[in-house]
């Protein structure tokens, strides 16, 4: 009975939220910055269900769902009467909203006590929020300028005669600029999403998990500074084709290869002391090493 009450609830909270939900499909599917959106149900989804040995201890009816649906409430009023704010504002907290009707839900018909046995699942769908222009904007500049101060140390290393000025590196032969387009905002996310699910699966103590996602932080500056820079220096000395070949627009999986390649050595030392019969908690898988 409790899962025919949640499914009617989630129905509800979808009809609701009808014209956000299809807003956000449409921007997933038409923008590559944020078409990771599309993956986040069916991963929390996964996750929910290597969890569901906590459903056994399901409760009655709690309260403790008020804690959400009022901050749901909230902002769904002030999302659809907020006339001073931009659409894609408005979006972010219609979807943060509807995130709080659906935990608000879950908590209401499981309990408090499963809810917090598989918060991470339901956290992880904060990864399906898209992000207002104005952080977004922010965001994609952080890791332009990040990127672009990896490839001037690369290009220092290197002993290659660079003059920088701001974004701009001017070479014996060429000029490139670390364009928005090079921010490489896209493999970033999908490196720091993976890198969460890494650390929660992986690591016990709190400070392991923010350590490795920390270094998957630096890794998406490194990955990116890298492949500016072998593309710019392949381009000077081999071949200006580089700059517009299938390596530049397409080749973007073998840098995110080697940032993964990058946190090997750190995932392996943050390893030791994990593994061990009967280390692993109800609700939290745990992957062998």
């Amino acid at each position: 009975m409790r899962w025919l009450i949640g499914a009617v609830w989630l129905l509800v909270s979808v009809l609701l939220f009808m014209a956000p939900l299809r807003a956000l499909f449409a921007l997933a599917t038409h923008s590559d910055d944020v078409s990771h959106i599309l993956l986040v149900p069916f991963i929390s989804g996964w996750l929910l269900y290597l969890s569901r040995a906590a459903f056994q201890r399901a409760e009655q009816f709690d309260f403790a769902a008020a804690g959400f649906l009022i901050p749901g409430v909230v902002l769904k009023i002030f999302a659809s009467y907020g006339s001073s704010l931009g659409s894609t504002t408005q979006l972010t907290l219609q979807i943060l909203a509807f995130l709080c009707f659906a935990v608000a839900g879950y908590i209401a018909v499981l309990g408090l006590a499963v809810a917090k046995r598989t918060w991470f699942p339901l956290a992880f769908l904060l990864f399906a929020v898209p992000l207002p222009d104005f952080v977004l904007s922010r965001l994609i500049y952080w890791l332009q300028a990040g990127s672009a101060e990896v490839a001037g140390w690369l290009f220092d290393l290197s002993g290659v005669p660079v003059l920088r000025e701001g974004f701009i590196f001017r070479l014996p032969r060429m000029s490139i600029e670390v364009a928005q387009e090079c921010s490489g905002i896209r493999s970033s996310i999908a490196l720091i999403i993976l890198a969460v699910l890494v650390a929660h699966f992986s690591f016990r103590p709190f400070w392991k998990k923010l350590v490795f996602v920390f270094a998957g932080v630096v890794m998406m500056l490194i990955k990116n500074g890298v492949r500016i820079a072998t593309l710019t220096l392949l381009a000077n000395y081999v071949n200006p084709g580089f700059l517009y070949g299938r390596l530049h627009h397409q080749g973007g999986v073998v840098f995110f290869i080697f940032g993964l390649a990058l946190l090997v050595p750190l995932y392996w030392w943050l390893r030791r002391g994990e593994a061990g019969p009967g280390s692993s908690q109800v609700g939290e898988p745990r992957l062998a090493s």
